[in-house]
């Protein structure tokens, strides 16, 4: 079996070495042992319950409160059983409209799955009276001729949130077998009378895995017939998270494949079948571009820049607040707001649902809960391939700022690396900014500002842009960097400066002072949980080359000025000559007098850094204020 240390499992649980040792020594973490004085954990291990969260819940119970639906997309279950934030509404936009087939584009875990089995539940012909689950909700008070909508359809309902597989051959697999699935939820149609020989045949080969590739795209077309006719009522078909396959199919190397077929998968479904009914469909992109809806003149697209339905997927501030109220924390009310509001979907300011709800799971303890509930490598794929530009603006996404772009709804995957202006559309979908502000253009999209959305999305691209400056800057190296910084130990700091340059220069363009720039600049970018940081920026009587500007006044403002020897100097003569630059920069600062708009703000205390930069060597002089 596999170990791992107890300073390894702080970091991958975020809790305290202390808090570690202590549940080794309690029995807390199965299968830990001692070894020569150290506990050592197996590397399966699960964090240990915190027992705060116990205690919270606990508290829920006996003041008769609902539990909370961590990860619970079943529409009636999730009504009977738990706290449950009325989207019913939604059913009466839509049978207000009745659009023939409409997508729903939103971040992962804003509440589609749950969307659609709601969707499901209300329009399905049902043995069971699933009247009941609605009849205490918003859209049973709406009026009998929303009511008589409930029950009325037959329903296909396929979710492809989990195909997430390394090979065409075994995601094709997989889409056979959730819709396998479904055609045996619907097993009836192989007793019905209305239902012809060969259709069943069709249904028995799709089952069974007889079924060829090219037959296979008629799946949703043939399953709706049967359905038509054997209820004599035309059927709704819903596809949940229909661009998962796509993203996995890019990430993975099938992506021409899994386009092709899925192209022919939903036209069958949506294009001229006459046994559709209404037609749903989720994603994070549209993927428009690739023709996956071809000929679709009967699709309805509702991105996040779109205003209807904007408040159906998260939680709006009203909602938020009364289930802190609900709860008996309405203090916490700001809290959340710092940590997971921030989103804008059409024109409504939305807080993230999944870690909402984990907050009041977690005894309302703030923490970056989506980060892992999906892939962010999207973020790290940016950062390794970023041009000039793009890096300088995540800096700046980064320090607060906003950053402007054109944003194109319609994006696809393979333009993200090729096209650097479709980066901020795709993180913008997929819930890694937010919108400002926004001009509409005729072409249907729109030139935005965007800026992070929150404190927790900061946090995902804190780890993701460490995680990718650790090809070039290994990640212990980054940390000790940060933490000499904090310490103003500068024996230290350069120290870790030096063992970076010797152990990675060859990975870097050496001979300009915009490397080294870029270089302190991305490690310092990572502390900002603690500093704000800036570059470039006017103080005084000049323009500073990095500023770190506390987020907490007992903190000490730090400004670190940089130079570099572009010419050649002897061997002999380096050292002093670092020493001198090193000096330079640090006078600079104080004659320029960088540490003015600090003052400015209240700030007394400062940390002033000359840096000397020569190849692999660097120099580093202080001065504590």
């Amino acid at each position: 079996m596999k170990y791992i240390n107890v300073k390894t499992a702080s970091d991958r649980w975020k809790l305290t070495e202390k808090r570690i040792t202590t549940l080794c020594r309690n029995g807390r973490i199965e299968g830990a042992k001692k070894e020569g004085g150290l506990w050592l954990i197996p590397d399966h291990a699960e964090k240990p319950m915190d027992g705060r969260r116990n205690k919270f819940l606990r508290t829920l119970k006996k003041a008769g409160h609902l539990p909370l639906p961590i990860g619970e997309s079943n529409f009636r279950e999730l009504v009977d059983k738990y706290y449950y934030v009325d989207k019913t509404l939604m059913l009466k936009e839509f049978i207000d409209t009745f659009p023939k087939v409409s997508l729903f584009t939103r971040p992962r875990r804003f509440g589609k799955t749950l969307a659609m089995d709601m969707i499901k539940t209300f329009f399905e012909i049902s043995d069971k009276d699933t009247s009941r689950y609605f009849k205490n909700k918003k859209i049973w008070s709406c009026g009998e001729v929303y009511r008589r909508e409930q029950g009325k359809y037959p329903v296909i309902f396929v979710t492809f949130k989990d195909i997430k597989f390394s090979t065409w051959e075994q995601a094709y697999t997989a889409i056979r077998e959730v819709i396998a699935n479904e055609y045996l939820r619907h097993d009836i149609l192989l007793l019905s009378k209305k239902c012809n020989e060969y259709e069943k045949k069709y249904f028995r080969k799709l089952v069974d895995g007889s079924i060829s590739e090219v037959s296979m795209a008629r799946a949703f077309l043939e399953l709706s017939r049967m359905l038509h006719k054997h209820y004599d009522q035309s059927a709704i078909i819903i596809i949940d998270e229909y661009d998962t396959p796509i993203q996995q199919g890019y990430t993975a190397g099938y992506y021409e494949q899994i386009v092709e077929f899925m192209r022919n998968l939903l036209s069958g479904a949506f294009k001229d079948n006459s046994n559709l009914a209404y037609g749903f469909l989720t994603g994070i992109l549209r993927v428009a571009k690739e023709s996956i809806f071809s000929g679709l003149n009967n699709l309805t697209v509702h991105s996040i820049l779109d205003e209807k339905y904007s408040e159906y997927f998260g939680f709006t501030a009203d909602e938020v607040r009364e289930m802190a109220e609900y709860y008996g924390v309405p203090e916490k009310y700001e809290d959340i707001c710092e940590w997971y509001d921030g989103y804008r979907f059409g024109n409504r300011d939305i807080f993230n649902p999944w870690s909402v709800i984990n907050y009041f799971y977690n005894d309302c303890f703030p923490k970056a809960y989506w980060q892992s509930t999906g892939d962010n490598s999207i973020i790290r794929q940016i950062v390794a391939e970023a041009d000039d530009e793009t890096a300088d603006n995540l800096r700046k996404l980064m320090q607060g700022q906003l950053v402007s772009s054109y944003m194109d709804t319609s994006v696809i995957y393979p333009e993200i690396k090729s096209n650097p202006t479709t980066i901020y559309s795709f993180l913008l979908a997929a819930g890694y900014l937010k919108i400002i502000s926004k001009n509409d253009l005729h072409d249907g999209n729109s030139i935005c500002d965007v800026a992070i959305p929150n404190k927790e999305i900061f946090y995902v691209y804190e780890k993701e842009i460490l995680s990718a400056l650790s090809n070039v800057i290994p990640q212990s190296t980054a940390i000790a960097i940060q933490q000499a910084i904090l310490k103003q130990d500068v024996p230290k700091l350069q120290e870790q400066l030096q063992k970076l340059l010797l152990n990675s220069i060859s990975s870097f363009d050496y001979a300009h002072e915009n490397f080294y720039h870029g270089l302190i600049l991305g490690i310092c970018a990572i502390m900002n949980n603690l500093y704000h940081v800036d570059s470039n920026r006017e103080s005084g009587h000049g323009r500073y080359d990095i500023q770190l500007k506390p987020c907490n006044k007992k903190l000490p403002g730090i400004i670190i000025e940089l130079k570099v020897l572009d010419e050649k100097v002897a061997e002999d003569r380096v050292d002093a000559e670092l020493e001198k630059y090193a000096r330079e920069a640090l006078d600079q600062i104080e004659k320029k007098q960088y540490a003015a708009a600090m003052r400015q703000e209240g700030f007394t205390g400062f940390f002033k850094i000359g840096a000397a930069f020569y190849k692999k060597h660097v120099k580093l002089m202080s001065q504590t204020e």
